[in-house]
């Protein structure tokens, strides 16, 4: 993690108290061949010199330290990968040398560990959360399956959006909360059978958005128990207690469902086999796999699955449509291949998704740019390693910094500009194959959600498109958008995007 010239003061009462261990934890590097980067202060190494958006200070120094660079940050060695052939090489030749994740000491809270896919050490238990993903909630039949669950979804987003647009009267509402609650409710409804959000305002619904939140901007705070380890049973900076208040009201929140699911079952009165009911009866046969999965093992599975669906999905939303309400004749060509696509009076439906190669061209433009997670999910080493002729030692950290290898000029040209025309007749995707595109990763350890990930994102935003006209409240014009982000787990807006929704005639 890094920290912020904001957090001086709290890192100098750190320093102090990590001094005292400061020779102890010292590693002597005269043995490595190490990569370029810039020299750290003592004990703190450079976490002073990334600012509160350190993967943008990063790119920022790839022109004078390569596409390879090191850092040394408090106490964890980092390699920083910036460049899509460097990306290539550390998928191609050493993914297995760096399975293992960087767990932050907030994702440590409410036993969180046991249970997780994104964060479980590369193993057998693993493979086996992997494989109930990949085999019963992602598979291409069971999402086939489901359509009618995300139809039933957003045309109540398009509702919502429509009754808070009329009440608003001209001030814009925040898209990004009703795409939110809709991906909430197909999620829902696919893993629980359940609509957890009836309405925008239903207390559950807040209460879960107001959790997810919280464990996004959590995890996303740097802190400084992770930088110098020694120091994390302080919790100087109350992020492990903020983080378990949030966790645990999700995992409340979602624990109900499931121990009623539970006593449904016992009852006979359990209908279906949803996601939920595949984990209840999951029995384990394999290696270091458990004969069963416990309840907490279920809820924080389940958690993991609605934070990463949620946040994905009305992240890169609202990223899509602050990108096209930027650049006007863009949304002009993109609502225009719709239109003629779906025809008059008509829906758009999933079907669509593969007849307009120009939206899927302004995802993934959306995509290269705004890039979910800009460090991906940070990797570690689990032996000593040579990459691209320098040495990593064990336990190093990766940042795979997809937001800087989405601007590689030697990959794009005008790599600052929106211009999904780049993308009609390319065959790169973001689906782990192509190393200059990869929001969601690459190789063994690649985020499986993204076939349903990309069902949800360009289902949702073809309707958005097709059903209204979008504008920017009065007070502002195309140019005047702020694009400043805001840096948690996810890179979101700074100022969430507020648009004003008018009904599209359809004749």
């Amino acid at each position: 993690m890094v920290l912020s010239e904001s957090n001086f003061l709290l890192c100098l009462i750190s320093i102090s108290i990590a001094s005292v261990f400061f020779f102890l934890l010292k590693k002597t590097s005269r043995s490595y061949k190490l990569p370029p980067g810039p020299s750290g202060l003592p004990i703190v190494g450079n976490m002073f010199d990334l600012g509160d958006l350190p993967h943008i200070k990063m790119e920022g120094m790839r022109n004078q330290y390569g596409p390879v660079m090191w850092l040394k940050i408090g106490a964890i060695n980092t390699l920083v990968i910036q460049s899509a052939q460097a990306a290539t090489a550390f998928f191609k030749n050493h993914d297995a040398n760096f399975l293992e994740r960087v767990v932050v000491e907030v994702n440590r809270v409410c036993n969180y560990l046991q249970g997780s896919l994104a964060l479980a050490p590369y193993g057998n238990y693993w493979r086996m959360l992997r494989r109930i993903c990949s085999m019963e909630l992602f598979v291409h039949s069971r999402i086939n399956n489901s359509e009618s669950i995300r139809r039933k979804s957003v045309d109540k987003m398009i509702q919502w959006i429509e009754t808070h647009g009329k009440k608003e009267q001209g001030q814009g509402i925040e898209i990004t909360r009703f795409v939110f609650l809709a991906s909430f409710n197909m999620l829902g409804n696919l893993i629980m059978s359940k609509e957890l959000a009836a309405d925008p305002d239903s207390t559950t619904a807040s209460e879960f958005f107001d959790a997810m939140m919280g464990q996004v901007e959590w995890s996303g705070t740097p802190n400084i128990s992770d930088v110098f380890p020694l120091l994390r049973w302080l919790d100087i900076q109350g992020l492990r207690r903020k983080m378990k208040r949030d966790m645990g009201k999700g995992k409340e929140i979602l624990s109900t469902f499931i121990k009623e699911r539970i006593k449904e079952q016992e009852n006979g009165r359990a209908k279906g086999t949803d996601f939920l009911d595949v984990l209840l009866a999951f029995e384990g046969k394999g290696k270091d796999e458990p004969a069963k999965l416990s309840e907490h093992e279920i809820n924080i599975f389940i958690l993991e699955m609605f934070l990463a669906g949620t946040e994905t999905s009305s992240s890169t939303t609202e990223w899509a449509l602050t990108e096209l309400l930027r650049n006007p004749e863009t949304m002009a060509r993109v609502k225009a291949e719709i239109a003629e696509v779906v025809g008059p009076n008509k829906k758009f439906e999933e079907s669509d998704i593969d007849k307009v190669p120009y939206m899927q061209a302004v995802v993934k433009e959306t995509f290269r740019l705004h890039p979910p997670l800009p460090f991906l999910l940070p990797r570690k080493a689990t032996q000593d390693t040579k990459f691209m002729g320098y040495d990593v030692p064990k336990g190093t950290q990766i940042f795979i910094n997809a937001w800087a290898i989405g601007r590689d000029p030697e990959c794009w040209h005008d790599p600052l500009d929106f211009i999904p025309e780049r993308f009609i007749g390319s065959k790169i995707d973001f689906k782990g194959l192509n190393y200059e595109l990869i929001p969601f990763g690459a190789g063994r350890r690649m985020c499986v959600g993204v076939p349903l990930g990309h069902r949800m994102v360009h289902f949702v935003l073809g309707t958005l498109l097709h059903e209204f006209n979008w504008e920017l409240p009065h007070n502002m014009s195309s140019k005047s958008i702020d694009m400043t982000e805001r840096l948690g787990t996810t890179v979101r807006k700074l100022e969430p995007l507020k648009v004003i929704p008018n009904k599209c005639k359809l004749s």
